[in-house]
């Protein structure tokens, strides 16, 4: 996966600390990593699959 032209941003519920970042600038990608590892793993999502996880989230 190439997330060379990824643009991350700290998602808006995450505090100071223990942030969760997304890059949900790609065609076919929505990459989430932990800033606090960057160069570690990251979760990808299809753009419906994560669209589908957010409504769930906004519906709590």
């Amino acid at each position: 996966m190439d997330l060379t032209d990824a643009i991350w941003h700290t998602a808006t519920r995450s505090g100071n600390t223990d942030c969760v970042e997304v890059a949900d600038n790609l065609p076919e990608v929505v990459a989430v990593r932990d800033s606090k590892d960057r160069q570690g793993p990251v979760l990808a999502f299809t753009p419906p699959t994560w669209q589908t996880f957010i409504s769930h989230l906004k519906q709590r």
